[in-house]
C-alpha cells in the first residue's frame, strides 16, 4: 500500500468551520495530511502566526494523522520536503475555480510532480470565508456557526469583548 501524503495550504486567519470540514474529508482521503499555514503578501493578517497555529492544532487535535505546520517556501516545495504528492484545495464558487486554476497551472510549472486535489466545500460552508468571518465579528455578530468555539472566542479576544 502506497503511504500517499497531502498538504493543506492556506492562511487560516482564522481557521473556519469550511476549513475543518476540508480537513476532515482530506485526513479520509490520504495517509498524512500537512495543514500548512502559508504567508500570503497579499493578506493581511488579525492572527500572528503563533496564534494561527495555537488554533490549527487545538481544532485538529481530533485527526491523528494530520500536523500542523507553517512554511516560508512555496506550497509544491514543502510538499516536497515533507513527501508529498498532493496538494488539497477546497472550492467554493466559480470565482474560486478562477483563483485556483490559475495556482495549479503555477504549481504544474514549478513541479508537475505534485497533484492538486479540488475538493468541493459543502453547501451549507459556501459562504465561508475567513474576512467575511472577520468582517462580521469586527461588527460584534456572533460568528458561533461559522467557527469553532475556540476561534469564535479568540476573535472576542482580539476584539477585547
Amino acid at each position: 500500500m502506497k503511504n500517499i501524503k497531502a498538504v493543506y495550504a492556506g492562511t487560516f486567519d482564522p481557521v473556519t468551520n469550511g476549513h475543518l470540514d476540508i480537513i476532515e474529508r482530506a485526513s479520509r482521503m490520504y495517509d498524512h495530511l500537512y495543514v500548512t499555514i502559508f504567508n500570503n503578501p497579499s493578506k493581511q493578517t488579525m492572527f500572528t502566526l503563533e496564534e494561527r497555529l495555537t488554533l490549527l492544532k487545538e481544532v485538529t487535535s481530533q485527526f491523528a494523522n494530520v500536523t500542523v505546520d507553517s512554511s516560508e517556501a512555496l506550497a509544491v516545495q514543502y510538499a516536497k520536503k515533507v513527501g508529498a504528492s498532493v496538494l488539497v484545495r477546497g472550492l467554493r464558487a466559480t470565482m474560486d475555480f478562477e483563483y485556483e486554476l490559475q495556482l495549479a497551472f503555477s504549481n504544474q510549472y514549478l513541479d508537475d510532480s505534485v497533484d492538486m486535489v479540488f475538493l468541493m466545500t459543502r453547501p451549507n460552508h459556501s459562504f465561508i470565508s475567513s474576512s467575511s468571518v472577520k468582517e462580521i465579528a469586527s461588527h460584534h455578530h456572533s460568528v458561533s456557526g461559522l467557527v469553532p468555539h475556540i476561534v469564535e472566542k479568540a476573535l472576542k479576544t482580539k476584539r477585547n469583548e
